[in-house]
């Protein structure tokens, strides 16, 4: 019985998505005519942009409006003419941006950025759930903004892709880090990663076998080195091994092995994640100052506290600190340290979803046919639909698909 009507009211929900109502529509002027917003961000050291020119090129040759701000694409190393030349709209006034129906950028929205944006606008961005803090929430609600979080979305195979591609450049990018401060130009031991006849290859420990730990392994092993990889999933584990197509020393996080590991290691990769919260940390400051010296630590999960009790915040101008005469590299937006590629990466994501958004005739035709869509929506209409959220901030949650019935 609950399932036949749990089966109606998505019936009724589908015939009304499939419907031109006017509080379904962030279009201006046609169901299938788009207009696209890309700001300048403002974040500390937040060099990606979320559409390179060539997708700009591709949203303007399906009829879609694009405007940019000038200058956000410098960081990139894409310039206001690339994108004018693919047929982009330069706009100097941020104002004229957040003028479009649809937003498209890397960072969460400040409280100044959402006092700019207008009732009912689309909102694709990233939403760091970690440092999200309670009035922009709040504000977003308050102006109606149907807002969608990259970090939620999944492809056709139910992955995190935006997730997935950024932990498969921050692995290889990593592992080419701890390679620049093991040099003596660098401060560090003056070592190479290895593969030479003779000499004995670097050893590297990495903590997690998510995406991350298994990108900065396989860097790794290409470049010669002994790896060694822990995880407390045994299912993760060996989805690396496979994943690798090669044997690669495993274990699970058996604290005696672990600290052996550590203390006679080279290099420490960090990159255990929290699907909740902060990250759990591992490997005690008395461990870190038992380990050799000149040793590099890369924190990869410093953005959610960091899994080393030693670990700080740093930047991209002052990356590294030393501590028990261990360098230890604890930036969070190490994605930001190659902009380029990572904005390649983004834009063949959310260019995409935005040509899906026109040819569907609005983001809620789509999310409906799309249930990895669907879940990075978590405000509809100044309703919050993230269950997550809602319970963090002890505000009322709505359900999505019932909001979609209750609207017909």
């Amino acid at each position: 019985m609950a399932t036949g009507l749990r089966e109606g009211m998505a019936a009724i929900a589908q015939r009304g998505l499939m419907q031109p109502q006017e509080s379904m529509l962030e279009t201006n002027k046609k169901s299938n005519s788009l207009y696209i917003g890309i700001p300048k961000e403002i974040s500390f050291q937040e060099c990606r942009i979320a559409l390179t020119p060539l997708s700009v090129a591709l949203l303007v040759n399906n009829g879609h409006q694009v405007v940019i701000e000038s200058g956000a694409g410098n960081g990139a190393n894409f310039t206001d003419k690339d994108y004018s030349e693919q047929g982009a709209q330069i706009s100097f006034s941020k104002k004229d941006v957040y003028a479009a129906d649809i937003i498209v950028k890397i960072a969460p929205p400040t409280l100044e950025e959402i006092g700019l944006m207008h009732k009912g606008q689309t909102l694709i961005s990233a939403l760091q759930i970690g440092t999200l803090k309670e009035a922009n929430l709040k504000a977003i609600l308050h102006k109606k903004i149907n807002a969608l979080c990259f970090e939620n979305l999944r492809d056709e195979g139910n992955v995190l892709s935006v997730v997935r591609a950024m932990g498969e450049i921050v692995g290889a990018a990593s592992i080419f880090i701890a390679a620049e401060y093991l040099s003596a130009a660098f401060g560090g031991k003056g070592l190479m990663l290895g593969g030479f006849t003779g000499v004995p290859p670097t050893e590297i420990v990495i903590l997690g076998a998510g995406t991350v730990g298994e990108y900065a392994a396989r860097t790794a092993l290409s470049l010669g080195a002994e790896v060694k990889v822990f995880d407390s999933s045994i299912f993760k584990l060996r989805r690396l091994q496979n994943n690798l197509g090669s044997r690669v020393f495993t274990s699970v996080m058996q604290p005696i092995v672990l600290a052996k590991a550590i203390t006679t290691c080279d290099v420490v990769i960090g990159a255990i994640r929290s699907q909740h919260g902060r990250s759990p940390c591992l490997v005690m400051e008395e461990t870190v100052s038992r380990m050799k010296p000149h040793s590099v630590v890369v924190d990869v999960s410093i953005d959610q506290g960091g899994c080393f009790e030693t670990s700080e915040v740093t930047n991209h101008k002052d990356p590294v600190f030393i501590k028990h005469d261990v360098i230890h590299y604890c930036v969070p937006n190490i994605a930001s340290r190659v902009p380029r590629t990572a904005s390649y990466a983004l834009t063949n994501i959310f260019a995409p979803i935005l040509i899906d958004i026109g040819e569907m005739g609005g983001l809620m035709n789509m999310a409906w046919n799309r249930p990895g869509i669907r879940e990075a929506l978590y405000c509809y209409h100044g309703h919050l639909t993230n269950k997550d959220l809602a319970n963090m901030y002890n505000l009322p949650f709505k359900d999505l698909e019932l909001l979609v019935v209750a609207n017909q």
